[in-house]
Formats: structure tokens, sequence, C-alpha cells
């Protein structure tokens, strides 16, 4: 808790060995001196008020402030201003001191034939003004060296709960707080008589982080105070994944220029949310500032140092600009009771009650002493405070005044814990294993309060983890009046880890309820994820698309998940769905083209051999070897065949029978051009002297069994590849891409090769046999013919290896067809095209004297 922060100065914590040797001998002073009259070193304030009892327990509040702080420049003995302006804010806090006691009194279980008494000082929240009175309340007062107090209930900030506990720690006195919240004073190896009824502030920070989290605010502006309070919380809520934009932070020496500046930022920033950790006179300071430049675009986040200060909520230069905040505020509760308690104080009841009578003056404008001591005029006797409505009657959210009240229970609880002895009446009873009343050691006190386990009455939980109790916050909500002031609405409460929050009811700055948003990067897509910007905070980055393939199904994803061999990413990459499968089919454009080529080829090779069967008795055919021409074009229609069923869905009988057909009908017209070229080369050598006998080898019948031996060759390749290793169809998962291609996989690419090598060793056969009879007669020109359709030929099959091996999916069966049908159509018309020319159009050169004339 930051209240009072800017009271306070630097202390010299080399004056602690001076004071505790100041409380320590006059601890020693009580046990041989009772008779001696104890004095303070210093006059103390006199501001107090008292109730008597068998047990005191002591209180400190800063009822009165001091309006300037005088500079101290070690030259002269340091000086204080008196601490004259009333605060009645925090008058409400030590009255439900003195209600708790009362009612302790008046329970019959607890403390039984226990009279609980207080005496409460104003500490005016100056470090030398509360140690002075903290040490007036352990070491007794002037007038009765035995009226010390075994603990106290104090400290309204950190830096004073320190400085207390530090100083007390020596003699175990226990300290209870209800306000400060530093998180080191939960260190109880450094500060093992501390405890405190207000949570630590790792705990507000962690509810401020929970909200961001909540609203998706990552990018977020940091105003802080420059101390524990503000640096401490900034820690653990950048330890919880909110990205700061900026921090500045702000001093009480130099908060009109810090103020500026922190305007200028928050003017200058993205960030759509601002987090101010500072107490309320600096946030008016920095709001005043921001209304100087008009800007009314922000949410601002608040800690629980002004979450709920009315001062703030009341100014009309602020309140103009300001509605929409929401902070994390101590949590509230009622008492029950407590509003009846206030409204019945009056002065005459209580004229040693040097509050309740200021109080008064300032009220109702009068002076309720008979004796004339002020410029007031007497008070007629009939003021009330009944139906006074402010800030010290309203009880309708009691936050550190509750924090107050769970205090003295606790101290309460501790005290009876201590003194009850069960066995006190019985005859055996030892007294000395009994607490005394009249005679409470305050280290045996402060073992007790680490044991404190309650039930308030009113049935709320209370207890000590420590030095700390169990996190309760509310989360509030300043809202807009349709007077056009401000109101404080609670919106929710964090208990512990958990968070209750009504956002159905907030109303933000923008007075709508819509979620404000702030964020330096929008959240990614499903389809994309995130990648950090260089130099920057991981909140700032940029959504990279996922590749093919990848998928990311969630927004503000970190990476893109890779589909299953068997799906692929949809066009949005969101989602994987499973991969079309893919094949050369008849029905698409190039499965119609490539069809449609095949059947003209076989079209026109039943043309050719429809011709040639009419023409067979004619020159032009006779000459040509007719029977291995007719041969010839059975073998390329069977070629032009094949190639269909390379086409449509693989299956297992289509994938033996494609290879085999292809391999069987090419080496079977390969092999005709082969045997027709020896023929000719033999018809040629047997001319010549001695080589009559050369024919006889060449004969009809030995063509036919050549042929078919060449042909048997191959058909023995294909029964051995087809019996041990066939081609199967397989799904090549291997290709990227939304579709799977279905194509027969060579399970062997040796028997491939070989038929593929059978094919080329009788395709170079029959080039180079060709190219040796080139330069024959003219009438025995079919040579040339040969030789380059075979030239044709090995281009094509040349070029069809690397052409097949780089092809994608389908496309290597459209590449096989392609070449079936090239080298097809190469040698029909090569070889038949001259020929039909002839025939056709030329008939009168079809006779035996026009060839034999060439």
């Amino acid at each position: 808790m930051f209240w009072f922060m800017w009271h306070l100065t630097p202390w010299s914590y080399s004056s602690f060995p001076l004071l505790l040797l100041t409380v320590l001998s006059r601890q020693i002073g009580l046990e041989g001196a009772q008779g001696t009259l104890c004095s303070l070193w210093e006059k103390h304030n006199s501001r107090s008020l008292f109730q008597d009892g068998d047990v005191i327990i002591g209180g400190l509040f800063n009822l009165y402030y001091m309006p300037s702080y005088p500079e101290q420049d070690f030259t002269k003995k340091p000086y204080y201003k008196p601490c004259n302006s009333f605060e009645v804010k925090l008058l409400k806090s030590m009255y439900a001191m003195a209600f708790a006691v009362e009612e302790i009194n008046h329970n019959k279980t607890l403390l039984q034939g226990v009279k609980l008494g207080y005496r409460i000082l104003d500490s005016c929240g100056r470090y030398p003004w509360v140690l002075k009175a903290a040490l007036s309340l352990v070491g007794g007062d002037a007038h009765s060296c035995n009226s010390t107090v075994p603990l106290l209930i104090g400290a309204t900030s950190s830096t004073t709960g320190i400085i207390l506990s530090r100083t007390l720690g020596p003699l175990s006195v226990p300290l209870v707080s209800y306000l400060a919240s530093c998180p080191c004073l939960s260190d109880r190896q450094k500060f093992p008589n501390f405890f405190r009824t207000i949570p630590s502030d790792v705990y507000q920070a962690r509810a401020i982080a929970q909200l961001a989290i909540r609203f998706k605010w990552a990018w977020v502006g940091a105003v802080i105070v420059n101390n524990d309070y503000g640096r401490l919380a900034l820690q653990d809520i950048k330890g919880k994944g909110v990205c700061l934009e900026f921090i500045q932070t702000v001093s009480r020496e130099t908060i009109m220029h810090d103020a500026e500046k922190s305007a200028i930022t928050i003017q200058a920033s993205t960030a759509r949310v601002i987090l101010i950790f500072c107490w309320y006179t600096d946030v008016r300071q920095i709001f005043l500032a921001l209304a100087d430049r008009n800007v009314t675009d922000r949410q601002f986040l608040a800690s629980e140092a002004w979450s709920t200060s009315d001062e703030l909520m009341q100014n009309l230069a602020v309140s103009k600009f300001s509605s929409g905040v929401v902070g994390v505020a101590i949590r509230s509760s009622t008492i029950p009771g407590f509003e009846n308690y206030l409204r019945n104080l009056n002065p005459y009841d209580r004229p040693g009650d040097v509050f309740i009578r200021e109080l008064w003056e300032r009220e109702f404008g009068c002076s309720p002493e008979s004796i004339k001591k002020s410029s007031l005029p007497p008070c007629n006797g009939t003021e009330s405070l009944e139906e006074v409505q402010n800030v010290f009657t309203d009880t309708s959210q009691l936050r550190e005044t509750y924090n107050v009240y769970l205090a003295v229970y606790a101290a309460a609880h501790a005290l009876h814990s201590l003194l009850s002895c069960p066995n006190r009446d019985s005859p055996m009873n030892n007294s000395s294993t009994c607490s005394s009343a009249k005679h409470i050691k305050p280290r045996e006190l402060l073992q007790h309060f680490n044991k404190v386990n309650i039930s308030t009455p009113h049935g709320e939980r209370f207890y000590f983890q420590g030095a700390d109790i169990p996190p309760k916050y509310d989360l509030v909500n300043w809202q807009k009046t349709p007077e056009g002031s401000l109101k404080l609405v609670v919106v929710g409460q964090v208990d512990e880890f958990d968070v209750q929050l009504n956002e159905s009811v907030i109303q933000w700055n923008t007075g709508s309820n819509e979620v404000p948003v702030s964020v330096c990067s929008k959240s990614c897509p499903p389809g994309t994820r995130k990648a950090n910007r260089k130099g920057e905070p991981v909140c700032c980055f940029d959504c990279i698309p996922c590749g093919e393939g990848k998928i990311s199904n969630i927004t503000g994803s970190l990476h893109c998940q890779r589909c299953p061999s068997e799906f692929w990413s949809n066009t949005e990459q969101t989602v994987c769905i499973r991969r079309k499968t893919d094949f050369l089919s008849f029905n698409e454009t190039l499965g119609i083209t490539l069809t449609t080529v095949a059947v003209s080829g076989v079209i026109v090779t039943t043309v050719v051999f429809v011709v040639f069967l009419y023409n067979r008795r004619t020159p032009m055919v006779r000459a040509n070897n007719s029977e291995l021409s007719f041969l010839l074009l059975l073998s390329l229609k069977l070629c032009f065949l094949c190639s269909l069923v390379f086409i449509g869905r693989p299956s297992v009988w289509s994938c033996r029978f494609q290879q085999a057909a292809f391999g069987i009908s090419f080496v079977l017209s390969v092999s005709c051009l082969l045997v027709k070229t020896m023929v000719v080369l033999a018809a040629f050598r047997s001319a010549r002297p001695g080589a009559a006998a050369l024919m006889k080898w060449f004969g009809p019948g030995l063509q036919r069994g050549s042929v078919c031996l060449f042909t048997s060759v191959q058909i023995i390749i294909c029964i051995i590849w087809l019996s041990i290793s066939p081609p199967v169809p397989h799904r090549d998962l291997g290709i990227q891409g939304s579709k799977v291609t279905l194509k027969c996989a060579m399970a062997s690419v040796v028997g491939f090769s070989l038929v593929l090598g059978y094919i080329g060793l009788l395709a170079c056969s029959c080039l180079l046999l060709a190219f040796l009879a080139r330069k024959l007669p003219d009438n025995f020109n079919e040579a040339k013919l040969i030789t380059f359709s075979m030239l044709i030929f090995c281009a094509v099959w040349v070029a069809f290896v690397p052409a097949y091996v780089s092809s994608p999916g389908k496309y290597v069966v459209a590449v096989e067809i392609f070449a079936i049908l090239a080298s097809s159509y190469g040698l029909l018309f090569c070889i038949f095209a001259p020929k039909c020319f002839i025939i056709i159009l030329r008939p009168e050169k079809n006779t035996k004297k026009h060839l034999m004339a060439r």
C-alpha cells in the first residue's frame, strides 16, 4: 500500500541502534526501578484516545498531516512543522479500532474475564513522529511506567512498517499493519514480528495482469512511482506476459515535470491502455496534464492506491475524461452496527476525545466545549451525526477501515490464545505456566499470532500465512452518472487466484460496453503463424502465412503444423483435407488429347494396311517385302493401342499389361525393320560372285522365324519381370500438392531397364545396318527410309529417359505415352508415307519398269 509515501523522507538507519538502546534501557528500567519516574526524550504529540483495560493495545493513525514539508539541509537541528490539517477519512479507521474493542469486550466467548483497552496516537505520517509515537506506546508514558502495550496496530505505509518492525523486532513486539503492502515485508527472517491485514502487492500485480490477459490487453503503457511499490509491481506484471510499450516514473519531488513528461508519452503512444501505479495526488497531476492535451481516448488501469479515491472522482477537471477506469481495490466489507456507532458519537458523551471535538467543529461550525477556546460559536447541544452524509458516516464500502477491524480481532484472538490456560483452576496448577493479563510478554504473544485462524463475527474466515493473509480484492469501475459525476461500482472480486468478473456491467472510457483493444499487433488469424520482430517485444510480431501442406487452426498460433502424408492443407491453410487421388484419365484434356492421337494413329495405320492390302500385287508393295510390311503395320497398330492402356485408373492387371504390351509391340516393330534391313543387305550381297547361297538363309520362313525369335526374347524378359516383381498401383505421396498421384510403380527398375535396353539394342542394330545399306541402288532405297525412321525412334527414346525421370505425378505416364506415339508415328510416316504417295497419287510410277529404271 502506498499510503502517505509522499509524506516520508529517508531515515538514517544508523540511528536505529540509539533508538533500540533507548527502548531497551526503558525495558530494563521497568524491571529494576519500578519506583523511578520514566521520562521521554522529547515531548510527544498530545492528541490521543485512551480507554483503560486489563490489556492495552496500541494504535497508530495518521489523523493529521503536514501541509508542506520543510527541507532538511543537515546544517541545523531538524525542524518539523506541526501537523494541523485534519484527515476525516482516516478518523473512521481509528474509530473502527475503538468499535472492535468495545465489541470484543461484550463478547462472552472471546477474552472472557479480560477487559481490552486501547491507546491510540496520531503519528502524522512522518518517520520521526511515527517512531516517537511507537516508542511512547511500547515504553510507556511519563506518568506510569506500567502502561506499556504488548502489541501495535499501525503502519500506514510500507516504509513505516519496515522502520517500526526493525525497531520493535529485537523486543519481539508484534506489529499488525492494515495498509503496508510491500512484498519485502513477507520475509520472516527480516521481519519476524510483522503481520498485516492487507494483501501483499504481489497479488495486486497478479490481479492486474490477470485483467490485462482476460481483456487481451497485450500492449500497455505504464506510469509508476519511482520506488519499490512501482518497480516490484511492474516486475510481476511483466512476468505474466504483458508487454509494456513504455515505462514512465514519477517522484513526489518532481511531480509537475514528471506529470508533463508522462502526459506527452501517453499522447504519443500506440497503447490504448495505461497502467498507473502511483499515489492519488500524483495521478491527479497526470490527469490534469492529460486534460491540457485533451487526451481522452485512453483506458486506465488503476492500482489500489488510487482506484477508490474520492478526491479524484470528485475533481471536475479529472472526471471529464477519467470515466471507465478499471482497477484493483482493497476488498470492501461491512461491519454490522458500525454505522450506528459512528452516528451516535458526540463530544458530550466523550469529553476527552479531541478527535470527535474537532470533527464537530468542522462539520457543524461550532465549538462543543463550554469554555470557549476557539473563535467558533458554542454548540446548542442538538447537533447530531444521525442525518449527516459524508465520508465519515459512509460505511457502504469499508476498505482500510475493515482492515483495522480485522487487525483488532487478530490481536484479540492471539491474546485469547495466550491467556487461555485449561488448568488454571486446578489445585495442581503451576501458575508460572499461565500468562497473566497484567504481565504479558510480547515474545510469547508473538508466537500466538502465528497461530491465528479465526472467523469474524459475520462469518469470514481469517488467518495468517506467515505475515500475510489470503489475498482478496475488489475489481472496481468508475462510471458516469446521469448528472455527469463519477461513481464507484464494484464489478468483480479476486479471491486468492480466482477472478470473478461481471464484464457486462463495466463501462469503458468510450461509454460503451465494448472492451477497448490495445495490442501492438493484431492476433494472427488461423492459417498464419506469429513471427517476432527483431529487437521488439514479443507482443509485436508479423503474421506469416503457413506454407502449402501446413496449417494453423487457432488464432495466434506460434507454429504451423504439417499435414499427415494422406492429407493436404486447404487454400486458407486452416484445415487438413484428404488429398484427392489423381491419375491420367480419359475425361481430362490431356487424356482426351492423347487418346485422340492414339486412335488417329490406329485409323491411319488401318488405312495404310487397307491400301497395301488392296494393292498387294502391285510392284511397289511386292518390292518392299509385303509380308514384313503387313506384320510391321500390325505391330504399329498394337503400339498405338497399347498407349491407351496407360490412360485410366491404374489397377493390378493394367499395370502389368501396359508394360508388357509396350515392350512386346515395339520389339515386334523394330524386329520387322531389322529383318527387312537384313534382307535388303543379303539381297545386295548375293548379287556378288560366290554369294548366291546367301539368300537361302533369308528366305520367307527364316524372316518370319527371325521376327519371332527377336520378339520371343522380349516376351521371356517380360514374363520373368512380371513374375518376380511386377509393377503395382501406388499412391505417390512424395509429390507436394492437394492431389496424390496413383500410378504404376516399378517394383523392379532392373526389369524395366531390360525391356527398354533390349528395344534399344534392336533399334541400334537396325540403325547400323540401315546406315550401311544407305548407298544401295534406288530401287532398294527403303534402307534410307529405315535409317531416317530409326534416327527419329532413337532420338525420341533417348529424350524420353530424362523427361521420364524428371516429370511429376501423372505426367510420367503422359511422357511415356508421348514417346510411344511419337516413335510409332515416326515409323509409320517414314516407312509408309512415300509408298502410299506413289500408290495413291502417282499410280503411273507403281510399275516394275519404273522401279527398275530407278
